[in-house]
């Protein structure tokens, strides 16, 4: 009996480990050593005679049969929690989303919208310009500008997304200086060098100065136009624009929690809008 509950036990900590990585992060979440959980992922691999994971140094991948596995467990788990639940469901499930600083800026203000009233799954968004790892499981979503070309990744195109200057006042003539790794960073840098009212390093910042009346700012069309403080100042940036994508694993989207997600960060996304 002390057997079996070991290995109920460790499909729970396998589910941790599949959805947060790596150990670590898996350690966080579930009270439990890294050292404990390695070793318990060892003993079930050695007890399904599968490999479950592939070790890396930036965490743990799922293999076709680690992926299988989740899949299973994850139907399991929510076929639990409906069982057992005396109303709604428990949030338990965790979605990691990954998108740049404006994409992001987008989602979290149609919260209630992707993560469903009352909220059926736990969402971590993590805003970043670079691109994250979907295969080793860095994040379960992510948004890019171009079309997945990883194997095993799948996607869903969305729409164009275009850049111009916002102020408050169409007599603005100083710029706010973005200093980032990012095509409108550098669009910016070639183009108005070291002329600008102010320099931040933070694109946000950048919104957040424009709001204030003190300068233009390089804003996605997405957000600036919804912004009712804001005017365009000018046109379009051709050199900018590019499509929009969600971007997925192939064996991941057949989970419940994820499927539920992709679509409802497609309805929010699709048009280019934001509320």
């Amino acid at each position: 009996m002390n057997d079996k509950i070991d290995n109920w036990e460790d499909l729970r900590l396998f589910i941790s480990v599949a959805q947060e990585g790596g150990l670590s992060p898996a350690a966080r979440a579930t009270g439990r050593s890294a050292a404990t959980l390695g070793r318990r992922m060892l003993a079930l691999e050695r007890r399904m005679q599968k490999d479950l994971f592939v070790r890396h140094d930036r965490g743990y991948e799922l293999t076709s049969h680690g992926r299988k596995l989740l899949g299973e467990l994850k139907e399991i788990e929510a076929h639990i929690i409906r069982a057992t639940s005396p109303g709604t469901e428990q949030v338990t499930r965790l979605v990691k989303v990954s998108a740049g600083t404006w994409t992001t800026l987008a989602l979290i203000r149609r919260l209630n919208e992707i993560a469903g009233m009352p909220p059926d799954a736990r969402l971590r968004f993590i805003s970043v310009e670079n691109i994250l790892d979907i295969p080793r499981r860095e994040v379960v979503i992510g948004i890019r500008n171009k079309r997945p070309v990883e194997r095993g990744l799948a996607g869903r195109k969305l729409s164009r997304v275009e850049f111009a200057p916002y102020a408050t006042t169409p007599n603005a003539n100083r710029w706010i200086k973005v200093l980032a790794d990012t095509p409108s960073g550098r669009w910016l840098e070639k183009s108005i060098g070291n002329d600008a009212v102010c320099e931040v390093n933070s694109p946000r910042n950048g919104l957040d100065l424009a709001l204030a009346g003190d300068g233009i700012a390089l804003l996605p069309t997405f957000i600036g136009d919804a912004e009712s403080a804001l005017n365009r100042v000018g046109s379009t940036i051709p050199e900018l624009s590019h499509d929009r994508w969600i971007v997925f694993h192939q064996d991941d989207r057949h989970l419940p929690e994820v499927r539920r997600a992709i679509d409802r960060i497609c309805n929010v996304l699709k048009n280019g809008t934001a509320p």
